[in-house]
């Protein structure tokens, strides 16, 4: 059988380790989904030609004329509809999400401070054990040990409450940054007149764009400006 007091040092080292978890904030910025305007075409859809109305108007009167639907130019220059933005770029130099992550890392503070006051008191009990173990009967070091077994445990689902808790809250206020980016950049594209925005993740979503359609810039000056005046 394992000697139980050298299980109960080794629950100690691996205890501590959980600890480095509240002290960084694991932040994967999530590419924001744009909402579009249903009602926008993401193409401009091009009159008919004037030719073609002139041939309309000298078309035999004894047959009807065939309406025909208007073809989408799919070589038109569309530089100003469509657009880009890098989100992790965009989320890293938005201040709203720099005021979040420090909100958070604030609240991670405390649940660290938890964290090592459960482990110092942990570790104390320990090493009195320790101290003692050598004057007291095998019943007494059973019970003693049985004790810090349950200590342990305790401990173990206090953290997994606070681990819990803590990717609850950087959820909740990723959530929160994220709407109000979506709702703006809404409101920048609708203001600028594009048809389209998309986000560049790091994922992949766009394998190539032109510079001259990232926009990022701009729509981060656009951001901070607004958030500024909250």
């Amino acid at each position: 059988m394992k000697n139980p007091l050298q299980l109960t040092i080794n629950i100690v080292l691996a205890l501590a380790v959980a600890g480095l978890y509240f002290l960084h904030f694991n932040h994967k910025p999530v590419a924001p989904s744009i909402a579009t305007d249903s009602s926008t075409a993401v193409m401009a859809t091009p009159e008919p030609a004037a030719d073609t109305a002139a041939a309309a108007t000298t078309e035999s009167t004894t047959e009807p004329a065939v309406a025909t639907a208007p073809v989408q130019d799919m070589t038109g220059d569309f530089s100003g509809k469509l657009a880009y933005v890098e989100s992790n770029k965009m989320l890293d130099g938005y201040q709203g999400m720099k005021d979040a992550r420090r909100a958070f890392e604030g609240k991670a503070r405390g649940w660290e401070k938890q964290n090592q006051t459960m482990l110092a008191g942990f570790k104390a009990n320990v090493e009195a054990y320790q101290k003692q173990a050598a004057s007291l009967t095998a019943e007494q070091r059973a019970a003693t040990e049985q004790k810090l077994q349950e200590q342990q445990q305790q401990i173990a689902q206090q953290q997994q409450m606070l681990q819990g808790q803590a990717q609850q809250e950087e959820a909740k206020l990723t959530q929160t940054v994220l709407e109000s980016v979506n709702k703006k950049l809404e409101a920048y594209g609708k203001t600028h007149g594009y048809k389209l925005i998309l986000i560049a993740a790091p994922s992949g979503t766009i394998a190539y764009g032109e510079k001259n359609l990232d926009i990022t810039t701009p729509v981060l000056a656009y951001l901070n400006a607004g958030y500024r005046k909250k």
